[in-house]
């Protein structure tokens, strides 16, 4: 068997090779939205003399909310002392693991490439290729599952953190009678949306990949071979006897 390196583009013009393509461009897609993710949110407080505040809240990847601080020293405000006070949340683990299972799924998608276009010969040698290939295809198929699911709702935590709602509750100055708290411009979380939306698109295609790649293997060619020889069994006449 000759292991030598041998460049052949065929398999980019069949599934196997251009799904693997596909892959490494959502996975760039996947973690730039999120991984590189500022917003700011800007929170206004109306005074009883009509005096207005301004508090600026900015927030990045990977979203210890917790960290953010909407007060950063103790100062007055409205003629109220306010201590130093932070956003609340922290969705830094689903974050991660978002961007993390899409950096793997990056890489992965390269060596797979280069094994395709350049020792494809050795991939169809032996079963343990195209085995290996289906088994980790679809392991990350369900974490794109898992990633994208948590994913989302720690989005929606870092929504509902940065939202009137819930600064309200924790400025302490926003519950005393002659102050009103309200966020007036919101982070725009266009791309992060973004991101959840490419996660489940990678779920659809790594798990179009298993499929792919599972009539790769022995396994799917024998059983193939099997219905092909039952379905000539099935048809086949009988001779009569001399």
């Amino acid at each position: 068997m000759i292991t030598g390196f041998r460049l052949n583009l065929a398999p980019l013009k069949e599934p196997l090779g251009f799904i693997k393509f596909i892959e490494w461009l959502t996975a760039i897609f996947a973690f730039g939205s999120c991984g590189g993710y500022s917003g700011r949110t800007i929170v206004s407080l109306f005074c009883s003399e009509g005096r207005n505040e301004t508090l600026n809240a900015t927030f990045s990847y990977p979203f210890r909310l917790n960290l953010v601080a909407l007060v950063e020293s103790n100062t007055t405000l409205c003629n109220h002392s306010v201590p130093v006070t932070h956003l609340v949340g922290d969705s830094a683990s689903s974050a991660q693991f978002f961007v993390g299972v899409a950096i793997i799924c990056f890489l992965y998608s390269i060596v797979a490439l280069l094994v395709y276009l350049g020792y494809m010969h050795v991939y169809k040698d032996s079963d343990f290729g195209p085995m290996f290939d289906f088994g980790l295809t679809a392991a990350i198929a369900f974490l794109w599952l898992v990633c994208s699911s948590a994913w989302a709702k720690g989005l929606q935590n870092v929504k509902d953190a940065t939202g009137t709602a819930d600064i309200t509750s924790t400025l302490a100055l926003c519950k005393e009678r002659d102050v009103s708290c309200e966020v007036t411009d919101f982070a725009n979380m266009r791309t992060l949306n973004v991101s959840v939306v490419f996660g489940y698109l990678n779920l659809i295609v790594w798990a179009g990949n298993a499929w792919i790649v599972y009539k790769e293997t022995r396994c799917h060619s024998q059983k193939y071979t099997a219905r092909q020889r039952a379905g000539a069994g099935r048809g086949q006449q009988v001779p009569a006897a001399i």
